[in-house]
């Protein structure tokens, strides 16, 4: 526990006004203790934004992690598009982040744009500090996968990126090729059901794509976002659907670390996994 900003800001008041000086200097001495006590050489100034102590590292962590590592896929093709902005700006506005402590997860990202940026160092980091928990690293690498479709498709340079972090979070190549080909059959299932990946409507640009999109893909689509076969019966199938649901649950995740931040995005991974429960769950009936 911090203590020498209270000691010597009490020692200081008393000097200049005595008993109530020493008052005054003491709350300014634990102002700067509880501020400022933190180490943040390898998670920049997020720590400061969290009220829990006993997640502030952590939290401080993911965010620090996550937007570095958005900024590094974003560069990994070369350059940063307006695309790869708009999407990690999209996102900022998504986790509510405001203030401060959206200027903090710019400079994350630029700096995961720094060609000698540490990939490996921050990884490893995190996950350290996700102690064992797969279920908040695939968040992570979901969200990854979603800065790395920015544009709308993935390159050679980004996948490398993304097979980099997966090996180091734990994940096998086939475990993220699979996230991949679920992410692909979201956004065209989201398409499908008029929202987009921040729950807006769909630009008017998109409107011919969804007109394409049938149900036989729709259902399709469905299947695999549940990671269910059509052959399966519907008990299965909703065994699955209540196994996902309570992965994805975003008040368990954030009960095991997950920032609240982060809360909007596994929101929209849950409905995805009810949306498509819902459709096979009709086309069974």
């Amino acid at each position: 526990m911090k203590i020498w900003g209270k000691v010597l800001g009490a020692l200081f008041g008393f000097m200049f006004g005595r008993i109530p000086g020493a008052i005054l200097g003491a709350i300014v001495g634990h102002m700067f203790d509880k501020g400022y006590s933190q180490d943040f050489d390898q998670m920049g100034g997020f720590s400061r934004f969290f009220t829990s102590s006993k997640d502030l590292k952590k939290q401080a962590i993911f965010f620090h992690a996550l937007f570095s590592l958005i900024g590094h896929v974003a560069k990994a093709s070369g350059r940063v598009t307006a695309d790869e902005i708009r999407m990690a700006a999209a996102l900022m506005d998504q986790m509510n982040l405001q203030g401060d402590i959206r200027r903090e997860a710019q400079q994350a990202f630029n700096e995961g744009k720094a060609a000698d940026f540490p990939i490996r160092e921050i990884l490893q980091e995190f996950n350290q500090s996700c102690h064992g928990r797969r279920d908040i690293m695939q968040v992570f690498l979901e969200i990854l996968i979603q800065a790395a479709y920015a544009d709308g498709k993935l390159d050679a340079a980004e996948q490398v990126v993304l097979e980099t972090a997966a090996k180091i979070l734990g994940f096998r190549q086939n475990e993220l090729l699979y996230l991949l080909s679920v992410y692909e059959a979201e956004q065209r299932f989201r398409s499908g059901q008029g929202r987009s990946r921040t729950g807006q409507r769909q630009q008017s640009s998109n409107q011919r794509q969804q007109q394409a999109y049938s149900s036989t893909q729709s259902l399709a689509d469905a299947y695999r976002i549940l990671g269910v076969q059509q052959s399966q019966s519907l008990v299965d199938i909703k065994k699955q659907y209540r196994k996902l649901m309570s992965e994805h649950h975003p008040d368990k995740l954030v009960s095991k670390g997950l920032p609240k931040q982060a809360m909007e995005i596994a929101k929209a991974k849950a409905q995805d996994i009810q949306a498509a429960y819902e459709l096979i769950k009709k086309e069974k009936s």
